[in-house]
């Protein structure tokens, strides 16, 4: 069943008020394809517009905190912990980007998370949009969710 519809099937914020607090994690992946240039200027720091994954890093965190300013029916959610983290690979000319999210809440941070990645990946583009307007956003997914009545997701875990 979807939860965010009523019987009516019109949408709605899901209540959330008797569900018990407890910690919850999400971490998320995504990756940018960009030409062998683009990356050598990324890995290089020679952008003309500045430290692009130190910019991209806090717009990722920024990101998760403005979620539901920008996902109409997720809840505000008091975040304890935002951390993004980058690996580059010289050989695909590609830039992975993982964000890891958690709160003590009654819901989880998975759009969270998945937002940060999201917006880090664009902010990325963003950046070097000047020299390869070509860079593909790839694979933004959630990989790892913990705590809640759901229980544990690990992608790729039987």
């Amino acid at each position: 069943m979807l939860t965010h519809f009523d019987r009516k099937g019109q949408a709605h914020m899901v209540d959330v008020a008797a569900k018990p607090t407890t910690r919850r994690v999400a971490v998320a992946s995504g990756r940018v394809q960009m030409q062998p240039a683009t990356f050598r200027l990324l890995a290089q720091g020679g952008a003309k517009k500045g430290d692009v994954l130190g910019v991209a890093r806090v717009a990722a965190i920024q990101a998760a905190k403005r979620t539901p300013d920008l996902i109409p029916l997720a809840h505000p959610i008091p975040i304890s912990r935002v951390a993004v983290e980058y690996s580059l690979d010289a050989a695909r000319s590609r830039v992975t980007l993982r964000a890891t999210v958690e709160c003590r809440g009654r819901t989880g941070v998975e759009m969270e998370a998945l937002t940060a990645v999201a917006v880090g990946l664009l902010t990325i583009y963003d950046m070097l949009k000047a020299v390869d307007r070509g860079m593909t956003l790839l694979d933004v997914r959630l990989e790892e969710k913990r705590g809640g009545k759901s229980g544990h997701f690990r992608r790729g875990a039987a």
